[in-house]
């Protein structure tokens, strides 16, 4: 059996994100290679509980926004966009 090879990703923060994170800006994440967003969303909300409690959290691969099923590569830049109200 072989084993998958990993990548790091790098997780940025924003707004209330960041504060659920306990003011962590900027994440590094190890992941088998071929991992999709919504596995690393999941483990997110295992690691950091509080972030279950955001009702559209979205996620950015690269500055654009991504469906659940984007396979993650390399060195991808994933950003966590809390909700935002305006007025």
């Amino acid at each position: 059996r072989f084993d998958k090879p990993m990548i790091t990703v790098k997780i940025l923060t924003f707004g209330v994100v960041r504060d659920m994170l306990g003011g962590r800006s900027v994440l590094h994440e190890s992941l088998p290679a071929e991992t999709r967003l919504e596995t690393l969303a999941a483990l997110l909300n295992d690691r950091y509980p509080a972030l279950k409690r955001l009702s559209s959290l979205r996620f950015a691969v690269n500055a654009h926004y991504a469906a659940p099923d984007c396979v993650l590569r390399p060195n991808d830049e994933i950003a966590l966009i809390p909700p935002v109200s305006g007025g």
